[in-house]
């Protein structure tokens, strides 16, 4: 995902992460992207200084989203991310 895909994402109210889904892509209430890392909320910001350059590559972005089955097992579905160059889910 590239920056605006990013921003429009979140905007949309969608589940935004980069690496897994420890570290959430969100906006504060001042109007900044972040990446927030869960677990210790540690923040940075979407991109670099000059707002061009995203903090993290823009294959290891994507959007989460939680389905329903056909036997009512609510699983997860993973978009805007391919198998390759994806870290494993552990890394962070």
């Amino acid at each position: 995902m590239n920056i605006t895909q990013i921003m429009a994402a979140v905007d949309a109210g969608k589940s935004v992460h980069w690496a897994n889904e420890g570290y959430r892509v969100h906006r504060d209430s001042f109007g900044q992207y972040l990446i927030t890392y869960v677990p210790n909320g540690s923040t940075i910001g979407l991109t670099d200084r000059s707002g061009r350059r995203l903090n993290g590559a823009e294959a290891h972005f994507f959007i989460s989203v939680f389905t329903r089955g056909a036997d009512g097992e609510q699983g997860r579905e993973v978009r805007g991310a391919t198998s390759e160059g994806h870290p494993d889910a552990g890394t962070g």
